[in-house]
């Protein structure tokens, strides 16, 4: 079994709107959508949720008032201007650190893991959506990025499924570096604009680094042909593959607007043969 993953250096090239048209192919697939700051695959793919579990990702500082004797060590220690005049902890100001724990001298403070977000297990109408959804201003998006692929694991193992589909966050960040561990493939979109030509080389670097395969998708690359010609020509030194280059289509914001992936839009369309295109060089490479 295969993990493909979907990602791109920037948000807004396409991505999400990729990773549910390929699902949409597939008579039965696991997906698992690894934007848990952030998540949309749901909104195309319609997951209906089974099950729900809590995430706990960082600590907070809880002060016992029956130890506290309020001697002020902790607020001295303290870099984060966490605990008030009365000697309570404001939660979105604690970073977790301890070093009020380490330092108070009547043992008054713990630490305890808070909620930071829930885990979804879903039924889309062709196979199994794990996501889930980070709570907002926490962090650990990385550990939960993890718990998500490993929930999608089990259910691929399960299914016996020939390979399970990431949508990958946008950028660079820890969630990404979570994304990418373990995977066998990562297909990389972006289209060509300045930023896009360099975040595209900024994730390439990142997938190299931990020995990742990579292929690219050129959205829009009508766009700006100059662009264009600029990523094939990278793409051509470094010997990446281009798996297809998709031509801006104003289909693909109708698509969304009604919620259906671009495929189920207009199955007949240049766009959704290009995405077919993308699928049988995927199934290829399994």
């Amino acid at each position: 079994m295969k993990q493909i993953l979907i990602i791109s250096g920037k948000g807004g090239t396409g991505k999400t709107s990729l990773t549910a048209a390929i699902t949409r192919l597939y008579d039965d697939i696991v997906v698992a959508d690894c934007d848990v700051d952030a998540p949309d695959l749901h909104i195309l793919l319609k997951p209906d949720i089974k099950e729900r579990s809590v995430f706990k990702g960082g600590k907070l500082a809880d002060i016992d008032p029956e130890k506290c004797t309020e001697c002020g060590k902790c607020t001295e220690v303290c870099q984060f201007g966490a605990i008030t005049e009365d000697f309570t902890v404001k939660k979105f100001s604690c970073e977790g650190c301890g070093v009020c724990v380490w330092n108070c001298p009547f043992d008054a403070i713990t630490m305890y893991q808070k909620e930071s977000g829930e885990y979804y297990i879903s039924e889309i109408e062709n196979g199994i959506m794990l996501h889930a959804l980070l709570n907002p201003g926490e962090e650990n998006s990385g550990k939960l990025v993890t718990g998500v692929k490993q929930k999608a694991l089990t259910f691929a193992e399960k299914r016996n499924v020939e390979f399970m589909l990431i949508d990958g966050p946008p950028g660079i960040g820890c969630p990404v570096i979570s994304s990418l561990s373990g995977v066998d493939l990562a297909v990389i979109v972006t289209e060509p604009t300045k930023s896009g030509i360099h975040d595209l080389e900024r994730v390439l670097k990142a997938a190299n680094h931990f020995g990742v395969q990579s292929k690219v998708v050129i959205n829009k690359s009508d766009l700006n042909p100059e662009n264009t010609e600029k990523i094939k020509g990278y793409l051509d030194k470094e010997d990446i593959e281009v798996l297809a280059e998709i031509p801006f289509s104003s289909r693909f914001i109708e698509a969304l607007k009604q919620a259906k992936t671009i495929v189920d839009f207009t199955p007949d369309g240049i766009e959704s043969q290009c995405i077919r295109e993308i699928k049988s060089k995927l199934d290829k490479l399994i």
